[in-house]
């Protein structure tokens, strides 16, 4: 099982229950604070005594989306692309696709699937610098002795 940190607003929230917790805040002050009703502070509370702090981190964090695309789709992408456009740019390849292979993908789904075959890289990765960059001293000149 992974241990996956929590979000800051996941830590202000526990912070706010447990000092209902303790008496120090009233419930309809923690739902103002929280922006939530007080039924969901109360739903909140059972599950901090539950499940401890991990009963408030989003139970969805390291799945995937379930808008994603099937792994069946995105090889079927891949591999046209790689088979007739592998030297196109995300935005050709996918009015390519959509003309002659009726598959329609948006031009960043397509752009990071490229990414992730290795058919493309980003504007920085496809440009290096052609020379040394010179640090600037920020707050001041830098004195020469």
């Amino acid at each position: 099982m992974t241990v996956l940190a929590m979000s800051d607003g996941e830590l202000s929230r526990f912070d706010t229950l447990m000092r209902v917790e303790r008496g120090e805040l009233r419930v309809e002050d923690a739902a103002a604070l929280l922006g939530l009703k007080r039924r969901q502070v109360f739903r909140l509370l059972d599950r901090l005594r539950s499940d401890g702090a991990a009963g408030l981190m989003s139970r969805k964090r390291g799945r995937p989306s379930n808008r994603r695309h099937s792994d069946a789709f995105r090889e079927q992408i891949i591999a046209i692309v790689r088979e007739h456009y592998h030297d196109f740019g995300p935005t050709l390849a996918r009015e390519y696709l959509i003309e002659r292979h009726e598959i329609t993908v948006s031009c960043e789904t397509l752009r990071q699937l490229m990414i992730q075959a290795g058919l493309w890289k980003d504007r920085d990765a496809r440009r290096p610098r052609p020379y040394q960059p010179r640090y600037r001293v920020i707050g001041g000149t830098a004195a020469a002795s």
